[in-house]
């Protein structure tokens, strides 16, 4: 007798049901991968504007940038964190940078619009529940209405 090479139909097919179980476990750790990563980005945006907010309102303590008397002492947009302010100090119109570039909201869905456009603002004089632009960036925040990891919504972050 000769033996036939080759694999049986019943080993194809328990092959493919392995390789199935194995994707369908793979393709939700993958997704769960890619929300951490942006999750981090979130992070790490939202701490580099909110520390160069507080640098900007720092400045304007110290007397380096002109504020109005009856400002809070916060930037009056977020492009004025990386386009930079008039050194008060310097006589050489020096500028004074808190940003290389303003991070963008990485859960904001168009990836065309400007950095600035990606963030919800609240003004110095919005109350912390119901936050709203006004004359002055006191915070920002992320204009995503999903919910992290952690079960916080990512516009209480």
């Amino acid at each position: 007798m000769r033996r036939a090479r080759g694999f049986s139909l019943i080993e194809l097919v328990v092959t493919l049901a392995i390789l199935a179980l194995l994707a369908s476990a793979a393709v939700p750790f993958g997704q769960l991968v890619q929300q951490r990563q942006k999750e981090t980005q979130l992070r790490d945006a939202l701490r580099q504007i909110r520390t160069a907010l507080d640098a900007y309102q720092q400045g304007v303590k110290e007397g380096r940038i002109e504020a109005p008397a009856d400002a809070s002492g916060y930037p009056p947009d977020l492009d004025a964190l990386w386009r930079g302010v008039t050194d008060r100090t310097r006589p050489d119109a020096y500028k004074l940078y808190f940003l290389r570039r303003l991070p963008r909201d990485p859960f904001f869905p168009d990836g065309g619009a400007p950095a600035a456009e990606t963030w919800g603002l609240r003004s110095y004089a919005s109350p912390a529940d119901a936050p709203a632009p006004g004359k002055d960036v006191f915070d920002v925040y992320s204009l995503s209405p999903g919910t992290g990891l952690n079960g916080v919504p990512y516009r209480e972050w």
